[in-house]
């Protein structure tokens, strides 16, 4: 958790996900500092001379793209700057969600007040404003290709600067027209360069990305939850989680999951009881829990890495370092996290895949002691079969999501941009498919609260028995047929809420109890 009392520096401070989301949220104070602002102030002035010497330098004074053998005049720099915003703003779809504008806004900043960008002090500090403001614009979800940047998202989130586009205002949508009647602001004139410094850059899918870190963290934590309660609900074995087995195999997501899950299992009556059973292994779907489960942690890991970094980077182009020396170079290529993303996408799918596979599980009856579709008076009573339904649809819409995205390029701006990353749209799918399996996890979730109640009156360990308490708050057992799709709702504002989680941490610090692994802090703390 970030301090509600943190100060962070913009383009001096190394930005973590958890910092970016806390100055989105209001939790964490983002300021521009005198040496950032001296670093912007001097970078602007090296443009400036550039233009003055009338030396030819990539979208400084010469046209974008395919234009880059034009020459523009001094007098037109400016003219060029507004127009880039203007052309690129071709962005199509839903708006995205104002958080994640909010999130392109801070990353924004983040870069541009490292001071290679030759962007405005002044500039930057209209940005500052719309943050702190939380006057965030309106950004079309569709046109980017990942390449130069997020052309299109980035002229559409900058358009406002220049009194064009819209903004979220106080609840509501409106015209920036209207946005500077109400607040007395007024557009900004943008120097040689800026346009084209706000324009170029990844962070569209970078706040994208970390949106989906932290929602697959939160699925990832669920899973292992729900899977330890699905072991326990059909009475599965607790050898394949012990660490003998893991360190011949050690994987840091496999060591993590089993350890977790072991722990989770303590002090379970229903797990004792049938350690004599005649059963010699159980299904996959349970007994490789570490093995699947522990590989989507690893694929999290790999893209928390590669956030990271790109968090703290200049995606800017040309990169400015000194009159003598500006590089027009590919730092706004995507694809280091376009690739990273649809790996996640296809990880995330596999969570819902076996899980969905462990609530058929639970409703064959091979389980001694819990009936076929997790009813008794079936026949009249359908039981939890179509609730599998469900699950298996949002499984298969998942694995056609799962097609990468970076696998893809179409050239564009004539040749120019002959290979892109496509980026944008992994990142924008690898979110459907978590929003997919948080339904599909609040289904197991049900699945398995409901097979536990044939176990008693044995008793669940310390921790899986205040899950089920803290279920049966919102859903009640099931002894005949309902409108389960209320249940269902239930079950994902449980998953979305972190509700559950939330509650075992309470339990753990009044019982003076941890759930810390091997590896707990690398895959609890981004």
């Amino acid at each position: 958790m970030v301090s509600s009392t943190l100060t962070f520096l913009y383009g001096e401070d190394e930005l973590s996900c958890s910092v970016a989301q806390g100055i989105a949220t209001g939790s964490v104070q983002g300021k521009l500092s005198d040496t950032a602002r001296k670093r912007v102030r001097n970078s602007t002035l090296v443009v400036e001379n550039i233009v003055e010497k009338g030396e030819a330098v990539y979208g400084i004074n010469t046209g974008f793209g395919p234009l880059c053998t034009t020459n523009i005049s001094k007098e037109e720099t400016r003219i060029l700057q507004t127009n880039i915003l203007k052309s690129h703003s071709v962005g199509v779809g839903k708006p995205i969600k104002p958080e994640l504008a909010k999130l392109m806004l801070i990353l924004k900043i983040h870069a541009l007040a490292r001071g290679y960008s030759g962007i405005a002090e002044e500039t930057l500090d209209r940005i500052l404003w719309h943050i702190e403001n939380n006057v965030i614009p309106v950004v079309p979800s569709q046109g980017s290709v990942g390449a130069s940047g997020d052309l299109a998202p980035l002229a559409h989130l900058f358009l406002p600067l220049i009194g064009f586009g819209k903004v979220f205002y106080e609840g509501a949508s409106i015209e920036t027209e209207e946005l500077f009647r109400i607040t007395g602001l007024k557009p900004l004139k943008l120097g040689p360069k800026e346009g084209l410094a706000l324009i170029n850059g990844t962070q569209f899918i970078t706040a994208h990305a970390i949106k989906v870190l932290d929602k697959f963290h939160n699925c990832l934590n669920h899973a292992d939850i729900i899977g330890a309660m699905m072991v326990e609900g059909l009475q599965g074995s607790i050898k394949p989680f012990y660490p003998e087995l893991h360190g011949l195999r050690p994987f840091k997501g496999n060591i993590h999951v089993a350890e977790r899950v072991k722990l989770l299992l303590k002090g379970s009556e229903i797990m004792e009881n049938h350690i004599d059973c005649e059963r010699v292994q159980d299904p996959y779907s349970l007994r490789c829990i570490p093995q699947v489960h522990g590989a989507s942690r690893n694929t999290w890991l790999h893209l928390k890495e590669l956030v990271h970094v790109e968090l703290n980077s200049v995606t800017d182009n040309p990169i400015i370092f000194n009159e003598e020396l500006t590089i027009s170079g590919g730092n706004f290529h995507g694809q280091p996290l376009a690739m990273a993303l649809d790996y996640a996408c296809l990880a995330a799918s596999e969570l819902g895949n076996i899980s969905d596979r462990r609530i058929y599980l639970a409703l064959e009856g091979n389980s001694p002691g819990v009936p076929k579709l997790l009813m008794e008076d079936t026949g009249i009573n359908s039981g939890y079969m179509i609730l599998q339904y469900t699950t298996a649809a949002l499984a298969s819409e998942n694995k056609g999501l799962c097609f990468p995205s970076s696998a893809d390029s179409i050239p564009t701006s004539m040749g120019q941009e002959d290979h892109v990353s496509m980026g944008s749209i992994g990142a924008r799918k690898a979110l459907r498919v978590l929003r997919n399996l948080e339904k599909i996890l609040a289904i197991e979730l049900l699945t398995a609260t409901q097979a536990f109640e044939f176990r008693k009156p044995l008793k669940s360990g310390i921790l899986l028995d205040e899950v089920h308490k803290e279920v049966r708050k919102k859903v009640a057992f099931a002894k005949n047929d309902r409108v389960f799709s209320e249940d269902i709702e239930q079950g994902i504002e449980l998953v979305q809420n972190h509700t559950i989680i939330k509650r075992i941490h309470e339990v753990c610090k009044r019982e003076h109890l941890s759930l810390k692994t091997t590896y707990s802090d690398e895959f609890e703390n981004y």
